[in-house]
C-alpha cells in the first residue's frame, strides 16, 4: 500500500471496513450512517499514518485505537453542540405561539388567533429552504425523533441536530423579522 498498490489497498479495506464497521457500530449507538462515516474517516486515517505504524500490535488493534479515538472526538463535539443548542420553544415569543395553539379552545375569539398564527407560522416555515421547513414540521408537528429526521434526511444524527439547529434559529429570525420579537399571541 505504501508504494501505491492498489490492490494491496482494496485487499486492505475489504479486510477491515466490515470489522471496524461493526466496532463502530456498537459504540456509537446503531447509528449506522456514523459507523460508516467514523470507518472511513478511521481507514483513511490510517492510510496516511501508515508509515509510522510499528507493529507492536496487530494492524486490527492499531484500527481500533484510531477508530477508538475518533468516537471519542465524536462524542466530544455532540456534547458541545448539545450545549449551545438553543430550542425554538425557548423564545418567548415563539413559546407563546405555540403554548397559545396547545390551550383548549375557548370560544371564537381564540379560534380565529389560533389560525392567524397558524397562518403566521405557515408564512414563515415557508419563506425557509425547504429542508429546514421540513426538518421543523417533522420535529414539532409529526413529532419524529432526531434520529428519524435524520433517516429521512439520509444524514447521520449529528448532521440532523445540526441542521434542526439551523433551522430553528432561521425560524427565530424569520418570524421576528416578520411579526416583531414581541408578537404575543397568547390570550
Amino acid at each position: 500500500m505504501l508504494a501505491g498498490d492498489s490492490a494491496a489497498f482494496d485487499e486492505f479495506f475489504t479486510t477491515y471496513f466490515a470489522r471496524l464497521f461493526r466496532f463502530a457500530v456498537t459504540r456509537i449507538g446503531a447509528d449506522q450512517d456514523a459507523a460508516r462515516d467514523i470507518v472511513q474517516e478511521t481507514l483513511c486515517k490510517a492510510m496516511r499514518s501508515l508509515e509510522g505504524y510499528r507493529g507492536e500490535a496487530s494492524l486490527f488493534t492499531w484500527l481500533c485505537q484510531i477508530c477508538r479515538s475518533l468516537l471519542a472526538d465524536r462524542y466530544e463535539r455532540q456534547q458541545r453542540e448539545t450545549r449551545r443548542l438553543v430550542a425554538i420553544e425557548d423564545d418567548v415569543s415563539v413559546r407563546a405561539a405555540l403554548e397559545s395553539l396547545e390551550s383548549p379552545e375557548d370560544g371564537p375569539e381564540l379560534a380565529l388567533r389560533r389560525g392567524e398564527l397558524a397562518r403566521l407560522v405557515q408564512a414563515v416555515l415557508d419563506r425557509l429552504p425547504a429542508r429546514y421547513a421540513d426538518a421543523l414540521e417533522w420535529k414539532y408537528v409529526e413529532g419524529l425523533s432526531v434520529d428519524a429526521i435524520g433517516a429521512r434526511l439520509q444524514v447521520g444524527t449529528l448532521a440532523a441536530q445540526s441542521l434542526l439547529q439551523r433551522a430553528r434559529a432561521a425560524f427565530r429570525d424569520g418570524f421576528r423579522e416578520m411579526y416583531g420579537a414581541d408578537v404575543g399571541v397568547a390570550p
